[in-house]
């Protein structure tokens, strides 16, 4: 199928295709959120900010979990908060903690649940790090919303909260697992224990920003596809998952070429390309003149033998 045709279809036939090509777990760590909220939401007074800034994002995270199930991804990892955001300062903590007790209090959420048939999870180091009067009874929270949609069986979303190293925590469950059972734990258990119940292998990443692939341990084999957006996560379209999930699906999967039996024309064509891009490095970028923000710089350029190929 060619791109095009992909992208024209009914969202349900999309998620059929995508579906038939195997359960699909994506991570999908959503970042530039302050970026997009000044961007395109004018405060409206500096009161009550932090509240419009809550209220808004979660909505828009909602509609990307929809995007997402719509089109035929069952599991959805999704990395929300680590230690390199406590640096940001007590009001962005503050507004974070409340963001996340959202994740199982706020209405518009436990109602995408239901609706959507979610069994939800939370994965992570939390339970040490959120161990402050401030923020204790996250923990509670994510116990709760867990236990409340434990029978949900369409669709999964684990979300991630200080996920960064799981090493002490694996460390722990494997103790604690020799101890009942007198033997080591095999991976596919101490998947189980981590997230609180087996997750396959993930299959591709969405990033943004920097290239950097992070906050899924154990899950993360090497093979899975990455991507990344160069505006920021909550700008996602339908159209732009729909390119992704087209190139996972088609594009990319494939046996091992025999270079040495190429064609003539194609290896003229390859050493086209690489010869044409020598120097070229994805992932190099730049800081705009006052060093506001970083933004990668176009690296390919295609010999005319591929341009205006889909």
């Amino acid at each position: 199928m060619d791109k095009a045709t992909f992208l024209s279809l009914p969202t349900e036939e999309i998620a059929r295709l995508v579906r038939q090509a195997g359960p699909k777990v994506c991570v999908f760590p959503i970042n530039g959120t302050r970026r997009w909220f000044m961007l395109e939401h004018e405060p409206r007074g500096e009161e009550g900010l932090s509240e419009q800034y809550v209220e808004i994002v979660s909505k828009r995270h909602i509609e990307l979990y929809q995007l997402f199930f719509d089109h035929g991804v069952d599991t959805l990892l999704t990395p929300v908060f680590g230690p390199d955001l406590l640096d940001r300062g007590e009001d962005y903590v503050r507004m974070a903690v409340d963001g996340m007790a959202g994740l199982g209090t706020r209405a518009d959420f436990l109602q995408f649940y239901d609706a959507y048939d979610v069994r939800v999870r939370f994965y992570g180091d939390f339970r040490r790090w959120l161990d402050t009067a401030s923020s204790d009874h996250l923990s509670t929270i994510f116990d709760g919303v867990t236990g409340e949609t434990l029978s949900h069986q369409q669709h999964r979303l684990f979300f991630g909260v200080f996920a960064h190293d799981a090493t002490e925590t694996i460390a722990k469950l494997s103790v604690a697992f020799y101890d009942r059972h007198g033997r080591v734990p095999d991976k596919r258990t101490l998947v189980e224990l981590y997230y609180g119940e087996h997750v396959a292998p993930v299959d591709f990443f969405i990033g943004f920003d920097k290239f950097s692939a992070f906050d899924m341990p154990l899950v993360s084999t090497g093979a899975e596809d990455l991507y990344f957006t160069v505006a920021p996560s909550l700008y996602m379209s339908a159209r732009q998952l729909r390119a992704i999930l087209y190139d996972h699906i088609y594009l990319r999967p494939e046996e091992e070429t025999a270079y040495s039996y190429l064609r003539p024309e194609g290896r003229s064509l390859m050493r086209d390309f690489y010869l044409g891009n020598l120097e070229n490095t994805q992932g190099v970028g730049r800081r705009n003149e006052s060093g506001d923000f970083w933004y990668p710089l176009p690296q390919v350029e295609l010999p005319e033998s591929l341009k205006g190929t889909s």
